[in-house]
């Protein structure tokens, strides 16, 4: 995007309101004297914006002046933008794409904007910023992240095929797009494969064909019985220190979830003794396991 030139015109002495909002307007280690200098130039760039939107009201759309007068405004209030562009660094895209996107919402906010509302247009201005950057990042942006000249051989590989298509009346093939861009078959499959991270797949969305499962249909899960593999393990090597009828009675009333009187009957003791060897087993394998439950 192409900003005017800058054909400021000189900002009379103005009192400017005190609880005016400040417009960043450089980062106050590329200044001399600091943060005094960066109010100042943001109190500056305040005034010389509110003279230029009084004479902006005044003058026809369309013609010279107004577009004179509309483009001093957009270079004025750049600084804003690149603030905004700052907060999305982390995203890993060249910031003077993102500056260039917010220059759009700041010209749409210029173009909205009502002074005689009493409202500061930096105030204004700045959601209308943020929010242009925010949808490009929405629309416009790969879900994961590819290098830039994947990016660009992309776009020659998607407008060749759409010429390919239009020529034949079908879809290419990948040898077919290879050949009219002159590279590699592996680079047409690499290409595409980085088209496709422009947005990512819904773990719903049905798989090629009709009737197959989607992503989640297919994913594992987590064995709700994992979590006693070590503890049957431990069991088992405890158990098998136990005498064999002690092995048994445990096996008839934890396993089979019989009842003592039941295991009496099984067995041909009483109650009694079955609750004894019961006590008894749980000392022995308490004294083999050290292990606090």
């Amino acid at each position: 995007m192409t900003v005017p030139a800058s054909t400021t015109p000189q900002v009379p002495p103005q009192n400017e309101p005190q609880d005016a909002p400040e417009v960043p307007a450089q980062d106050s280690s590329e200044s001399p004297r600091g943060p005094a200098r960066t109010s100042t130039r943001g109190a500056d760039t305040r005034a010389l914006t509110q003279v230029l939107f009084g004479q902006l009201k005044h003058l026809e759309p369309g013609t010279p002046e107004h577009g004179r007068v509309r483009g001093a405004l957009i270079e004025a209030n750049l600084p804003l933008v690149r603030y905004a562009a700052a907060r999305f660094r982390s995203r890993n895209e060249p910031m003077e794409d993102v500056v260039q996107v917010g220059t759009i919402g700041l010209i749409n906010a210029i173009d909205r904007f009502d002074p005689d509302r009493g409202v500061q247009f930096p105030t204004f201005a700045m959601p209308t910023v943020v929010g242009e950057i925010k949808r490009y990042f929405r629309d416009n942006v790969r879900t994961v992240h590819v290098p830039r000249r994947l990016h660009e051989l992309w776009v020659q590989v998607n407008g060749a095929t759409e010429d390919l298509t239009t020529l034949h009346g079908r879809s290419p093939t990948t040898g077919e797009i290879a050949e009219r861009l002159r590279i590699g078959e592996d680079e047409v499959l690499a290409c595409i494969e980085a088209g496709r991270s422009y947005h990512a797949t819904s773990l719903e969305a049905a798989q090629e064909g009709d009737g197959l499962p989607g992503l989640l249909d297919r994913l594992g899960y987590e064995d709700p019985a994992l979590a006693g593999v070590e503890h049957r393990d431990l069991v088992r090597h405890l158990l098998v220190q136990l005498p064999e009828r002690e092995q048994r009675i445990l096996m008839l009333r934890y396993y089979s979830n019989l009842t003592q009187s039941q295991i009496s009957q099984e067995l041909g003791v009483s109650q009694m003794h079955v609750s004894r060897l019961l006590a008894r087993s749980f000392a022995r394998l308490r004294s083999a396991n050290r292990i606090e439950a």
